[in-house]
C-alpha cells in the first residue's frame, strides 16, 4: 500500500509505527478551530453544515481577492477583512457557491478594522422593537451574515493554526502534494427534510435554545410575608452572539454591563441600613437576549405565572427598571460620558434620569457623566427593556450605554468583541454612578443621606479581576474569583452563547443543568447580597433554616449558609411546553404581541465537530506509483518463473 508523504513523525517514535493510530498521527494534521455551527427557528435554518456527508474532503486554496473564481470543490482559506464581502457573494452566486466545500477563516486579530466587522444586523432583533421605526439602523457596520444558511462548514483558526496552515499552503508548487482540509461531521441538520424548530422538537433531534436567569434583591425580601416596597430593578445581559459558537465572548456587548451591574451590587452590599429604604433593590441577569430575548421574557411569564422561581416579586411591584447597557467605551477626553436612553416620559423615567444626574454630581472629581441620549433617535436601543415595554406600554426604565444614535461597539456580535475592546476604567465609572444612581432611587422621597451616598465606592480591582474571568482564556473561569464559588465543568476559557436547555423545566432552587457563568453568578450575587456575610454553618448543598442559601458548596470543604434572596429562573421560548419528555411547540398567544415573532430557536444534535488537513498526492505522482507497482509486479513475476525453471532444471540433474 503507498502511503501519501507525512507532516512528521509520531512523538517518540521516529524510526517506527506501530499501530495505526500512530499512522495516522503522522498522516493527518488535526487544526483547532471554532466552528459555525446549524441553528433552526419556525420558518428555516441559519448558521453552517455540511447536510448529507458524514465527512468533507476539498483542497485548501486562498482567494486573492472575494470576488476571485473557483474552478473546482475546495475548502477557501479566507482573511478576516474578505469575510463580509465573501458571504453576501455566497449568498447571491450560487454558481460560485457551489464550488464551496468548507471555509476556513483567518483571526486576525491584529488587523486594522477601522470600519468595523460586524456579522449581526444594523438593527438587531427589530421585530421585538416597542416602535414601528424597524429601519433604523443602530448597528452600522452590520452585515447580517451571521442570519443565512450555509450549506458547508466554516471554522474559524487559532493564531497558531493559522500559522501552520499558512505554511503548508504557501509550499505548494505546481505538481507538489496537495493539502486536503477534512471535515468531520459538522452540525447535521437532524433528519432529511427537517428544517425547522418545530419538526426537529418532535423529532427529538435538537433542543431549545436557552438555560437560566439569575435575580437577587438587596437587602433580602422576606417571601413568607407579602412584600409592599416598589422595586427598582436593575438588569443586564449575560449572553452574547457570534458567527463562531464558542467565541462569543461579547466583551462591550454586553458583559461590561454585567460587569458593571456586579461592581454595583458588590459596593451596595457594604451600605448600611438598607433596609431602611423607601423602595426594594433588586438585580436581574438575563441568558438568552440574543435569541429573541428569551430570559427577560420567560422571567414576564414566570411573574405572571407566580411561579416559586420569583416568589416574592410581581409585575405590578416593578416602578422602574435601569438596564445596563453596553459601558466599555465611555472614555472621552474629559472624562467618562454614558448616555441615558429613556422609555417615555413618564415621572417613573423622569425621576430614574434625575438620579443619573445627582449621582454624576456627587461623585464630583471622578467626572463621571450622563446625558439623555438624542431625541431624534426612534426610541431605546436593543435592550432587554423592550420586552418589559412589549408587555405593558407604561413601563418607566432607563438604558444606559455609551453611544448616543448609534453602537459605538464596532465589533458587535463579533468574535472581535473581546476584553481588548473595553476599558476598565470606563466599566468602574459606570458602576460607580449606577450604584449611587440606584440607591438615590430607592431612597424615595425621603432626605438623602449624603454621608451614605458619597461613602458609596466601587472596587475598582474588582472590575479587572471579573474582566480577567469572564473575558480571557488566563485566567478565564480558573480565576480566583470564581472558584471561590464553583468548579468550572466547561473549562477555563469562557463564552457566551447562550447553549441549550437541557434541563426539564422546574421550579427547584438548584436545576442540574446550569453553565458555569449562571453559576458563578447565582453563588456571587447571593454572598454580596446576604445578610449573614459570615454565614451560619457549613454545608454541602443544603441549609437546615428556611430561607438560608448554601453559596460555594462545589468547592473542597464545602460552602456556607447565608440568607439570600436569590434565585434562577429558567429561560427558553414562551412558546415551548415540556410534556410527556418532548417539547411542544404553542400556538402564538394572541394577548402576546411578543410570541407573534417568537423565532423559537433550536440546536440540532450533533457529533465532534473536527477539522484536519492531510496531503495527496498529483495524479502524475500517483500514475507514476501505479507505473511502479505495475512494473515491480510484473519484474516480481518474472523473477519467480525464471527461479523456478531454474530450480526445475537443478533438480533433474540431481
Amino acid at each position: 500500500m503507498a502511503v501519501a508523504p507525512v507532516y512528521g513523525s509520531v512523538n517518540g517514535a521516529d524510526s517506527t509505527l506501530e499501530s495505526v493510530p500512530d499512522l495516522e498521527k503522522v498522516m493527518y494534521l488535526n487544526v483547532e478551530s471554532y466552528p459555525c455551527v446549524r441553528l433552526l427557528n419556525l420558518s428555516g435554518e441559519i448558521g453552517c453544515s455540511n447536510p448529507g456527508s458524514d465527512k468533507i474532503s476539498a483542497p485548501i486554496v486562498r482567494l486573492k481577492s472575494s470576488t476571485g473564481p473557483l474552478a473546482r470543490p475546495s475548502t477557501v482559506l479566507l482573511q478576516l477583512e474578505q469575510m463580509q464581502d465573501f458571504f453576501l457573494r455566497v449568498s447571491n452566486d450560487p454558481e460560485f457557491s457551489k464550488n464551496i466545500a468548507g471555509v476556513l477563516l483567518e483571526p486576525s486579530e491584529t488587523v486594522n478594522m477601522s470600519s468595523g466587522f460586524s456579522p449581526a444586523e444594523k438593527f438587531p432583533q427589530a421585530a421585538f422593537a416597542p416602535y414601528s421605526n424597524t429601519s433604523y439602523e443602530w448597528n452600522l457596520p452590520g452585515s447580517g451574515i451571521m442570519w443565512n444558511r450555509y450549506d458547508f462548514p466554516v471554522f474559524l483558526l487559532t493564531k497558531e493554526s493559522t500559522s501552520t496552515l499558512k505554511e503548508i499552503v504557501s509550499n505548494i508548487n505546481e505538481g507538489s502534494p496537495e493539502n486536503v482540509a477534512e471535515f468531520d461531521l459538522v452540525m447535521q441538520t437532524t433528519k432529511v427534510g427537517t428544517h425547522d424548530s418545530e419538526t426537529c422538537l418532535k423529532e427529538q433531534t435538537c433542543l431549545p435554545l436557552g438555560g437560566y436567569s439569575v435575580w437577587s434583591s438587596l437587602p433580602p425580601i422576606n417571601i413568607s410575608s407579602v412584600p409592599t416596597k416598589p422595586i427598582i430593578l436593575a438588569v443586564a445581559s449575560l449572553d452574547s452572539a457570534s458567527f463562531f459558537r464558542d467565541r462569543s465572548l461579547g466583551a462591550d456587548s454586553p458583559i461590561s454591563g454585567l460587569i458593571a451591574l456586579l461592581t454595583a451590587v458588590d459596593a451596595l452590599s457594604h451600605v448600611n441600613h438598607l433596609k431602611k429604604l423607601k423602595k426594594q433593590i433588586v438585580f436581574a441577569a438575563f441568558t438568552g437576549e440574543a435569541w429573541g430575548y428569551l430570559g427577560s421574557r420567560k422571567f414576564l411569564q414566570e411573574l405572571d405565572l407566580g411561579s416559586d422561581s420569583v416568589k416574592g416579586l410581581g409585575s405590578s411591584m416593578i416602578e422602574q427598571i435601569l438596564e445596563m447597557g453596553s459601558v466599555g467605551k465611555g472614555l472621552v477626553e474629559s472624562g467618562t460620558l454614558f448616555y441615558a436612553h429613556a422609555a417615555g416620559e413618564s415621572s417613573g423615567t423622569k425621576g430614574t434620569l434625575k438620579a443619573f444626574e445627582d449621582a454624576s454630581e456627587s461623585l464630583g472629581s471622578d467626572n463621571v457623566k450622563v446625558k439623555k441620549a438624542l431625541s431624534l433617535n426612534p426610541g431605546i436601543p436593543p435592550s432587554s427593556l423592550m420586552a418589559f415595554l412589549r408587555k405593558n406600554t407604561s413601563t418607566s426604565g432607563v438604558v444606559l450605554g455609551d453611544f448616543d444614535s448609534h453602537f459605538t461597539n464596532k465589533f458587535y456580535h463579533s468574535h472581535l468583541d473581546n476584553a481588548s475592546n473595553i476599558k476598565t476604567s470606563s466599566v468602574a465609572a459606570a458602576a460607580a454612578l449606577v450604584a449611587r444612581a440606584l440607591y438615590i432611587l430607592a431612597n424615595g422621597d425621603a432626605t438623602l443621606d449624603l454621608m451614605a451616598l458619597n461613602d458609596i465606592k466601587v472596587n475598582v480591582s474588582l472590575v479587572e479581576e471579573l474582566v480577567g474571568c469572564l473575558l480571557t482564556c488566563e485566567p478565564g473561569l480558573s480565576c480566583e474569583l470564581v472558584r471561590r464559588y464553583i468548579s468550572p465543568i466547561y473549562g477555563a476559557c469562557p463564552s457566551h452563547y447562550v447553549g441549550v436547555f437541557q434541563d426539564t423545566p422546574s421550579t427547584t432552587e438548584k436545576p442540574l443543568y446550569v453553565d458555569d457563568t449562571s453559576r458563578f453568578l447565582w453563588n456571587f450575587l447571593a454572598d454580596m447580597t446576604s445578610e449573614a456575610r459570615d454565614g451560619t454553618g457549613s454545608c454541602t448543598g443544603e441549609c437546615g433554616n428556611v430561607g438560608d442559601m448554601c453559596i460555594g458548596a462545589e468547592i473542597e470543604g464545602g460552602g456556607k449558609c447565608v440568607v439570600s434572596t436569590t434565585r434562577y429562573v429558567p429561560a427558553y421560548s414562551t412558546r415551548l411546553r415540556y410534556e410527556n419528555n418532548i417539547w411542544h411547540v404553542l400556538p402564538a398567544n394572541p394577548t402576546d404581541s411578543m410570541e407573534s415573532v417568537d423565532p423559537v430557536w433550536t440546536e440540532s444534535f450533533w457529533n465532534t465537530i473536527g477539522l484536519r488537513v492531510y496531503k495527496v498526492e498529483s495524479a502524475l505522482y500517483d500514475r507514476l506509483v501505479l507505473a511502479g507497482g505495475v512494473i515491480v509486479t510484473f519484474a516480481s513475476y518474472l523473477a519467480v518463473v525464471v527461479t523456478r525453471t531454474y530450480l526445475d532444471k537443478a533438480i533433474k540433474r540431481d
